[in-house]
């Protein structure tokens, strides 16, 4: 496959509204050949619709609820509740048809957004009907797992998950390769070159589970400052220096690692 596909990004996010028809270019000039935009919350839904009829063939829509809701401030966000999937559940089934993938779903544990045992047990709730509808469509799921990496890898399989990427995974290598057993994706953003667990994490996972990602625009290779998918050559060029293989190689199967959890991309993808 000749070129990059950015497995999971927030192209919809409010950072891009002044130039994404720029930032769109700039990831088209390193050789992006698509690109996964997932959801966090339900204002989103519609626009990444929307962004995937105007870029046809480039954006992939998935839709999901993430599992940390509200503003970014303080005491603003929290774990998402069942009222908010009731809400979004009816626009992700209105468009099921177009998307890709449910995502951006999962748990995060983060201390300061989930505390009490009632809150991480309705984002469990949260996260179980997200999985039941994308097994209803057959569609792999996005998944999100911060602090919560062995919780979420149980959760997968005990809910029957089979179509998995992980993105951006910050659990122990150890609970990784339980995950590479079930058969479960793995997508690698360009903060790796300041994490050594990325590092850690991309040397202990075989190639053939590895996809590219940049969540932009957060996960750069510098802190504080906006990501784009342009900067999906970072993490290639990283996971080839720790595999000890060519960027080519690197970007050759991971996008064919894309084609096999997203296999919907082959069928849209522009060539």
């Amino acid at each position: 496959m000749d070129g990059f596909i950015d497995a999971h990004c927030h192209i919809a996010a409010h950072e891009f509204d002044g130039d994404l028809d720029d930032v769109i270019q700039r990831a088209k000039e390193k050789n992006v050949i698509g690109i996964v935009a997932v959801a966090e919350f339900i204002p989103e839904f519609e626009k990444i619709i929307t962004l995937s009829e105007k870029y046809p063939g480039f954006i992939f829509p998935c839709l999901g609820l993430h599992p940390v809701q509200g503003e970014w401030s303080e005491d603003g966000r929290s774990g998402a509740r069942l009222s908010q999937l009731d809400e979004a559940l009816p626009i992700i089934e209105k468009y099921a048809d177009r998307l890709i993938g449910i995502g951006e779903i999962g748990l995060d544990f983060t201390p300061w957004y989930v505390k009490p045992d009632d809150a991480k047990a309705e984002q469990r709730e949260v996260f179980k009907r997200q999985i039941e509808l994308a097994k209803r469509f057959n569609l792999p799921v996005n998944v999100h797992s911060r602090s919560a990496g062995r919780p979420v890898i149980n959760f997968l399989k005990e809910n029957g998950a089979e179509k998995v990427l992980l993105h951006a995974f910050d659990g122990k290598v150890s609970v990784a390769k339980q995950g590479v057993d079930l058969g479960y994706y793995f997508s690698v953003p360009p903060s790796i070159v300041r994490s050594e667990q990325k590092k850690k994490l991309v040397e202990a996972i075989p190639l053939d589970h590895l996809l590219l990602e940049t969540d932009s625009p957060a996960l750069g290779p510098e802190k504080q400052e906006r990501n784009e998918p342009m900067n999906i050559t970072i993490s290639c060029s990283e996971v080839a220096r720790i595999k000890g293989v060519s960027m080519e190689t690197v970007m050759q199967k991971t996008s064919e690692n894309a084609m096999k959890i997203f296999p919907l991309i082959q069928k849209l993808l522009k060539r």
